[in-house]
């Protein structure tokens, strides 16, 4: 895993066990990675977690991980 997109495909990927439906996009604005979630919406709630915790303790990782790199996670239904 040499990129946060590769990071956070693996992370996701590990906590969802449908994967073929699951995409990670990647685009770069004014050095902010901004990384896009394409997943169906019965795997959604999954991702997010109850109240959020758990899309939030990937944006922990991933803030651990690489600490020079600005990025944003967005979930797309």
């Amino acid at each position: 895993m040499n990129t946060i997109k590769e990071t956070l495909e693996y992370i996701v990927k590990s906590i969802v066990p449908e994967t073929e439906n699951l995409i990670v996009n990647e685009v770069e604005e004014n050095n902010t990675h901004i990384l896009e979630i394409d997943a169906p919406s019965e795997v959604v709630g999954k991702i997010i977690g109850k109240e959020g915790k758990i899309i939030k303790s990937i944006r922990s990782i991933l803030s651990l991980s690489y600490p020079t790199t600005r990025f944003i996670v967005k979930i797309k239904e």
